[in-house]
């Protein structure tokens, strides 16, 4: 794995950081300039359908980079990766991922609620999503890449 991981290092670290950047900044956008602006749609119907639509454009875009993300880093890890910050990254990895699939499941719920015309219930599996859940994503996103950027001086 070593010749292999050396020669492609540089592609791996940027598959890698890629990664993050767009699942982060993806959340990001949503939750602090798409998430607002939908707030003042005033049909309850409509902006509950925009908001199903762009999560789920966001859920689904975002997938093969949670699975490059996963790669990247068990490459990295088998290359000799070993140390504490490594482990902690990927708990939070783990757990950002664990709360993505909570929030896709909630969504794909509201989803199939919305398209029989249960709004009230479909709000009601959709509420934590931007405020609370995509929230804690973001934070432990920010903090995974602070300690990927400390992982790369070492």
């Amino acid at each position: 794995m070593g010749t292999l991981f050396q020669d492609n290092l540089t592609l791996l670290i940027f598959l890698h950081v890629v990664s993050a950047v767009i699942w982060i900044g993806g959340m990001i956008t949503i939750r602090v300039a798409v998430h607002p602006t939908l707030q003042s749609i005033e049909d309850p119907k409509l902006k509950l359908g925009k908001t199903l639509e762009i999560i789920g454009r966001l859920f689904h875009l975002v997938i093969p980079f949670i699975a490059l993300l996963l790669i990247t880093g068990i490459i990295f890890e088998l290359a000799g990766f070993k140390t504490p910050l490594v482990h902690i990254k990927e708990a939070i990895w783990t757990i950002m991922t664990l709360n993505y699939i909570f929030m896709y499941i909630k969504r794909a719920k509201a989803q199939k609620l919305f398209k029989s015309g249960k709004l009230a219930e479909a709000r009601e599996q959709v509420k934590l999503l931007p405020k609370l859940l995509l929230s804690i994503n973001i934070l432990l996103g920010m903090v995974a890449i602070f300690l990927g950027i400390t992982l790369g001086g070492k």
